[in-house]
């Protein structure tokens, strides 16, 4: 927390910074420190130009939805992987929180404020995310209207809920498997069984 403290103290912008626990002794007075904010009004104001996240799905789709460049510092899980999503397409940076120091962290915050490419590149997949036939409200709408007007949309529902509760919970196909196992099983220790009483037996008749 300090590393990346000294490094916001250090730029020239303001910074909202959600985070739990002491403040850091490095805290800048252009960083305000919150316990909670609300996100997507944030990434949605116009003036908000960079998004330090981990990396996590709901906040990756939420900065490429704004068009908000992000600096990531992935910690567990799929959030490499969507970061890496977004670096290879020029929208975001990757920092290793293990090898993360107050240079690296500061200089992968101004190359994404000052090198337009990055927000032009979220941009850019802002314009393709959006570009759809309906808004979601919309789409939403349509469809509680199409089941209203379908008195229930029968013909949509899942084939899954007339099936009865074991095939249901599989309960059928695992008493398969399991009658199958048990078989194989079974027959293992027979043929074992067989094999080594003639084994016995040979023995016995040669004494």
């Amino acid at each position: 927390l300090h590393t990346i403290a000294a490094a916001f103290a250090e730029l020239p912008q303001k910074v909202i910074w959600r985070t739990l626990g002491d403040e850091p002794s490095s805290l800048g007075n252009n960083t305000r420190l919150v316990e909670w904010f609300p996100q997507k009004d944030l990434l949605g104001h116009p003036k908000t130009r960079l998004f330090v996240a981990h990396g996590g799905t709901n906040g990756m789709y939420e900065a490429i939805y704004y068009g908000v460049p992000v600096l990531g510092l992935p910690l567990l899980f799929d959030q490499f992987d969507n970061l890496l999503r977004l670096k290879v397409r020029g929208a975001a940076r990757v920092e290793e929180v293990r090898t993360l120091t107050k240079d690296s962290f500061l200089e992968a915050l101004k190359d994404i404020l000052e090198n337009p490419s990055y927000r032009n590149n979220i941009q850019h997949l802002s314009q393709l995310h959006r570009d759809r036939p309906m808004s979601p409200m919309d789409t939403a709408i349509f469809w509680i209207e199409y089941v209203i007007r379908n008195k229930g949309a029968a013909h949509l529902k899942p084939a899954g809920f007339s099936l009865p509760w074991y095939s249901y919970f599989c309960l059928d196909v695992a008493a398969f498997l399991l009658a199958i196992t048990g078989t194989f099983i079974m027959g293992s220790v027979f043929v074992f069984r067989f094999f080594c009483c003639r084994k016995s037996n040979k023995k016995l008749k040669a004494e």
